[in-house]
């Protein structure tokens, strides 16, 4: 490939890489504080409750994060009544299916933390005068945050990879770009050089959430 040619291809490259990383930034904007709103409520001790965020939770982890992208876009502008449809901008409906989806893996993620705290904790708190909202915020939430950052970060690097999925909206995020140029060039050195964007992206998510482990080694 030509050096002209190689400048043109990392250009149309870096657009589509821009579009991946706003859909993975608003995705953890809105996933990571519905995810401990959504395990809060999954373990509520009422019934009426717990069980609608149950629900969820199974419907978000038990079908394919495709499936949930085709539905949120087209359900709005077929399914609602005449006269209430919504035709929702592609990039809007990729981020509310990406948020929904995540915020059900969070949110276990989350609940795991919130249970492996010791029951003694929140005796010893309201023996020392706190609230339950006070002993939540102070005390077991950075405990939990500290012992949750390794599942998170997993689920943190799967995302970078799952923005492809968008490109069945037609989103023009990386791995399109990538396959479009490919066919158009008829050469792999496109997909190549999106998967180095990939391994690049990984490797900031990789050294952030190393070094908030280690900001937060003082809880051990």
């Amino acid at each position: 490939m030509e050096w002209t040619g190689l400048v043109k291809l990392l250009s149309l490259l870096s657009r589509g890489a821009l579009t991946s990383a706003q859909l993975f930034f608003y995705t953890l904007i809105f996933s990571l504080p519905l995810g401990l709103a959504v395990a809060l409520g999954r373990m509520s001790p009422k019934p009426w409750i717990r069980g609608p965020f149950k629900l969820y939770i199974l419907v978000m982890r038990g079908t394919p994060l495709l499936l949930q992208i085709i539905f949120v876009y087209f359900a709005p502008s077929f399914m609602l009544p005449e006269g209430y449809r919504i035709n929702l901008d592609r990039f809007v409906a990729a981020v509310i299916a990406f948020s929904l989806n995540y915020a059900a893996y969070f949110a276990e993620i989350y609940r795991g933390g919130i249970e492996s705290i010791p029951r003694g904790q929140y005796e010893a708190a309201a023996v020392l005068g706190f609230t339950k909202s006070q002993t939540f915020m102070r005390i077991i939430l950075p405990q939990v945050i500290k012992r949750i950052l390794p599942p998170v970060s997993n689920e943190v690097i799967t995302l970078v990879k799952d923005t492809a999925l968008v490109q069945v909206l037609g989103i023009s995020e990386l791995f399109r770009v990538a396959k479009n140029e490919s066919s158009r060039v008829f050469s792999t050195t496109p997909i190549f050089i999106a998967g180095l964007f990939y391994l690049m992206m990984n490797w900031l998510v990789t050294k952030v959430f190393h070094l908030s482990e280690q900001k937060l080694s003082y809880y051990q």
